[in-house]
Order: structure tokens, then sequence, then C-alpha cells
């Protein structure tokens, strides 16, 4: 039996701006135990701004999202326009506040955000596929923001609850490690560090979500 072809989308690197490094490099390594392979992706886009994560203050400079995910992906990765649904099985975001700040603009617009277009069409052709999508701590709000539907958590925080019921989603309440599968339409979700979260519940939030995906690949 053929190993599952699961794509990642990362939004740079590091929690303040780009992706949760935790997260990405959980979800990727509970894709390979499951007897996965992984390809990464990002947008080839500047990033909203950079943070420095040891003070939290915004940085005089400017990143760029595929340059600064290549760091988590060790170079191996390609840029978000080169995407294809057909060459896999699967679709997985991982959060960080680059999901809500360069994916999408969900960090400053709440429900009225914009999604990047290479997020969106990647989005509504994997789904359109019939393929499953994961996606961990904020970077669900995405999955509702595009589909305009659909079963998903991001946790317990009610803003965001609001938020995603607001874009069309139904918003339900989780914890630690907790999984929300929206059968119909093929999505899984997870909290992650939506929640006060040790590395160790990130771990097993990862392989859970992951293993609710794979669930959902045809054979």
């Amino acid at each position: 039996m053929s190993k599952k072809k699961v794509a990642v989308i990362l939004s740079g690197c590091g929690v303040y701006d780009g992706s949760e490094i935790h997260e990405a490099t959980l979800t990727m390594l509970a894709i390979a135990r499951a007897g996965g392979e992984y390809s990464i992706f990002a947008p080839d886009m500047e990033q909203h701004h950079v943070i420095n994560h040891l003070t939290g203050e915004e940085m005089p400079e400017k990143r760029n999202v595929l340059v600064e995910a290549a760091r988590i992906a060790r170079g191996k990765i390609q840029s978000l326009s080169d995407y294809q649904a057909r060459d896999f099985d699967a679709l997985m975001l991982p959060g960080g506040f680059g999901a809500a700040k360069n994916l999408c603009t969900f960090a400053f617009d709440g429900p009225d955000c914009n999604v990047h277009p290479e997020v969106e069409r990647a989005i509504r052709e994997t789904n359109a596929a019939g393929k499953p999508i994961g996606a961990l701590c904020i970077a669900p709000v995405i999955l509702a923001k595009v589909l305009g539907q659909g079963k998903i958590t991001i946790g317990s925080d009610p803003e965001t609850a609001k938020a995603v019921t607001t874009m069309g989603g139904t918003h339900v309440e989780t914890t630690h490690a907790e999984v929300v599968t929206d059968e119909q339409l093929k999505i899984a979700t997870t909290p992650c560090y939506m929640l006060d979260a040790t590395i160790d519940q990130i771990a097993q939030g990862a392989e859970n979500v992951v293993k609710a995906v794979f669930s959902m690949i045809k054979d």
C-alpha cells in the first residue's frame, strides 16, 4: 500500500508572525508516524510584519513567508502556487499568528477578513476533490471563512468562536487534544495553543488530528 501524501501549508517561522514551530513540526512528525509522507508549501509573499520573539516588539524589517518557512522545512519547500490537489491525499494547516496575519487577515479584520488567494485556492480545490483538510490552533478560522460552513473548533475562546459563527461555521468547544470532525466536509480541527498548553499536549493534538484526517482519506 502506497504512503498517504499530505501537503502542509506554513505561514512563516515563529508563533507571533508565522507558523507555530511546535505545531508545524509535531504535525509533520504525526504524519510520518502514521505512515504518511509530507510536502511543505508556503505562499511567496511578504510577511505582514516581523516580531522580535524575545521582546514581543515589532521590528523595522521585512521578511518573506516562503523564505522564513523554509527554516522549518530545512529548505525543502515549494511555493503554494505550485500546489495541486490532485497530487495529494490531504491538506494540513498548522497554527501560529502567521495563519491569521499572513494566510488571511483574521487577526486584524475578524470575520470580515480576506484569505490569501493561493490559500483559498488550495482549500477549495482540496475540498472539491473530496479530500480531507486538517487545521490546528487558529487555522480553522480560515476553513470557516473559505467554506462558509462546517463544524470546527478553536478551543474555548468566546470571541473567536463568535467570529466562526459569523462566518457561517459551527463552533464546538473543546479542550486539550480533542478533535472536531465534520465528516460531510471532511475537515478535522484541534485547538492546540489556542489553549494554555504544554508541548506534550500539542503533540497529542497533532497526532489526533492527523489520525482523524487519515481516517477520511479514500483508499
